[in-house]
């Protein structure tokens, strides 16, 4: 079993009861489940998971307004759960960055996920924020929300205003340009192997946000992200490319081959941006598609930044 299945499981054996028995009167106001931080929240999680912050736990979401009394009474009914499940330990406080477990206000959870408490942002807000902390916002599983709010706010937060798709997907579209089609030749003729090898990491990353963004999805945290692409529909097959791009040399044989696999993925990039009708540019120059996106932007003022206001 996953670490999210073990959360589910140990809930239901224990959580569950706990809860009724101790706080029956708080039941209607819960959410329980298991989203955020962690490997078993983004369904990632294996044996070398289990050396650090890894243990039965489940996340029990209270609205902010809820007395702290009865704050106290769900805190002392978690504590009261078995120490060990499954053979795994709990711990009492994870030892980076607090427990990510027990009772949590949910105003609070999203706040530090996401910068907001209910899931309300504006257009420009959508467009500073870190992908991958909407990621762990709306990740995991809620096992049971009786509000319905934690449901509502994860629901919010999961479908990013078009505008701001397509700011987005132009600025990574002109950062791809720049660092693969053009930057990456330019300096392997010039010699400079470490600074090529820095842009293909320009590149791939920028890359990456690209193809989650046509996909409609958030990439997770930097080291999720080619594990995340195997579940990319259409952008999946690109996971291999960009990989080899960042972990081989720039020999003079090899960097002929990188720059076909550049211009290649640049295709695929500039094919999808054509079937979902959001560029006019009829080639495979990712700039000229960034500033065909950025021409869809149906909000002036978003329109109007800078082209790289997203990066």
């Amino acid at each position: 079993m996953n670490g999210l299945e073990i959360s589910k499981q140990f809930y239901l054996e224990f959580g569950a009861a706990a809860i009724k028995e101790k706080a029956p009167h708080l039941e209607h106001l819960l959410a329980v489940g298991l989203c955020g931080s962690g490997s078993e929240c983004y369904g990632f999680d294996d044996e070398i998971s289990r050396d650090h912050d890894f243990e039965p736990g489940f996340c029990i979401f209270l609205p902010g307004e809820t007395d702290r009394k009865d704050v106290f009474l769900l805190e002392r009914a978690y504590a009261s759960l078995p120490k060990e499940f499954m053979g795994l330990k709990r711990s009492l406080v994870s030892p980076v960055g607090g427990s990510r477990h027990g009772v949590i206000l949910l105003e609070d959870f999203f706040m530090q996920k996401a910068g907001t408490p209910n899931g309300e942002m504006s257009l420009f807000d959508w467009c500073k924020i870190e992908m991958s902390a909407l990621f762990e916002a709306v990740n995991g599983e809620i096992f049971v929300d009786n509000l319905g709010e934690v449901t509502s706010i994860r629901e919010k937060l999961k479908n990013m205003p078009e505008d701001a798709r397509l700011k987005r997907l132009a600025s990574n579209l002109l950062i791809c340009a720049q660092s693969g089609q053009y930057n990456y030749s330019r300096l392997i003729l010039r010699g400079e192997n470490g600074a090529a090898q820095l842009a293909l990491f320009e590149f791939v990353k920028a890359a990456i946000n690209v193809a989650f963004l046509l996909e409609k999805k958030f990439p997770p945290y930097y080291k999720w992200v080619f594990k995340a692409m195997e579940s990319l529909k259409t952008f999946s097959k690109i996971k291999e490319p960009l990989e080899f791009l960042i972990s081989t040399e720039n020999s003079e044989e090899m960097a002929p081959f990188k720059t076909q696999i550049i211009q290649d993925i640049s295709a695929l990039f500039a094919e999808e941006l054509k079937r979902q009708g959001i560029t006019k540019a009829s080639c495979t120059d990712l700039e000229q598609h960034a500033y065909s996106v950025n021409d869809f932007i149906s909000d002036s003022s978003l329109r109007n930044e800078h082209i790289l206001f997203c990066v």
